[in-house]
């Protein structure tokens, strides 16, 4: 994920926008009566719904700045209809949830306003990961939900879980995993990284990235689907037809729930945390508001709110949260997460893809 490649109807889909196209949801009256407003774009469907009712009311309850929240359409649409009115002078949303890629290339253009984290009462507290800063330290973005992909299971076939990334490659799982087809989503340069050559440092050069593919190039064998279709995989994997693969830690979680004979692993070597970030345009004039807001969403109580209502992964360290064993590991784990090397999907983008094409999914 990166989340705008999620098409299909699957909560992770929803969570992931593609029902952006949606009309904004209309907010009771008590709220828009408030003097002070703010306008937040968020990913459609069942997530901006969850925000809707549980955590935007929450706010104006404790601020009194009233919510408008705005659907963002899907792929990289928001981040050009940003940049677009943001030459005009005009802001579609003051704060937007953006995606890691979508983060770097905004700034590029010097799109995102600083976020002042002195005006943050927890950013300690926050995960490194997710601050997004600009080359010369100014911070461009705030975590703002997170999400794991994790190594998946059919129970039926599989009555052990793997403990290790490494059983892509064990060849008693010939033409038996389901990976995500993209080099930009799946992340398995990162994974191959971090299970065989000691971290992503490698990836650093393109001689680097040549002999991840290289390693990763041996899995071939075993996949028997590369899937850009969630819902095809899904079927595939709670049927046993393709038994092992690639999915999300909370999709996964739901279908357990529901009975079928899944599981999602979290690896030794770490699930695969990907996240978006809140944004502030830098032709709003809600800076303030803004800053009020981003506060709010990053309290604990609020972070422990959004992973038992909305199902998100917390951008904060465990220790300040109040969230039980159970509601952690329904979203979240204690294993240090691999990080996507996000910068080389927008400085090798064009490069990436050719080799992946050529040595991958070829």
């Amino acid at each position: 994920m990166t989340k705008e490649t999620k098409f299909t109807l699957t909560r992770r889909t929803l969570l992931a926008g593609a029902a952006a196209g949606a009309s904004v949801l209309a907010m009771p009256n008590v709220l828009r009566a408030q003097d002070r407003t703010i306008k937040v774009g968020v990913y459609g469907g069942y997530f901006k719904d969850s925000f809707d009712k549980h955590v935007f009311p929450e706010f104006t309850n404790a601020t009194g700045i009233a919510v408008e929240s705005v659907a963002e359409p899907t792929g990289e649409a928001w981040l050009v209809q940003l940049e677009q009115a943001a030459r005009a002078g005009a802001a579609p949303a003051d704060l937007s949830m953006m995606s890691q890629v979508a983060m770097l290339k905004g700034q590029s253009t010097d799109l995102w306003a600083p976020i002042d984290l002195s005006k943050i009462a927890k950013a300690d507290d926050l995960l490194p990961q997710f601050i997004n800063k600009y080359p010369d330290g100014r911070v461009a973005g705030v975590g703002a939900v997170a999400w794991y992909i994790t190594l998946v299971t059919n129970t039926d076939v599989y009555p052990e879980a793997p403990t290790s990334w490494g059983a892509f490659w064990d060849p008693a799982n010939k033409e038996r995993l389901g990976l995500l087809a993209l080099v930009s989503n799946s992340f398995l340069l990162e994974v191959t990284a971090k299970t065989y050559f000691g971290g992503t440092g490698i990836l650093d050069t393109e001689e680097g990235i040549l002999k991840v593919m290289d390693k990763l190039a041996e899995v071939k064998p075993n996949v028997q689907l590369w899937y850009r279709d969630e819902a095809q995989f899904e079927q595939a994997l709670k049927s046993g037809e393709i038994p092992m693969g690639q999915y999300y830690h909370d999709v996964t979680g739901l279908a357990a729930a529901d009975g079928f004979p899944v599981r999602s692993t979290f690896p030794k070597e770490g699930g695969i945390s990907d996240s978006g970030c809140w944004a502030l345009s830098r032709a709003s004039d809600k800076a303030d508001e803004a800053q009020i807001f981003i506060d709010f969403m990053t309290q604990p109580e609020i972070q422990s709110l959004m992973s038992r209502k909305v199902g998100t992964a917390p951008t904060m360290k465990r220790s300040v949260l109040d969230l039980t064993d159970e509601e952690f590991a329904a979203v979240s784990s204690d294993i240090d997460p691999i990080i996507p090397r996000y910068d080389l999907y927008t400085t090798k983008a064009d490069w990436l893809n050719q080799k992946w094409t050529e040595l991958i999914v070829n």
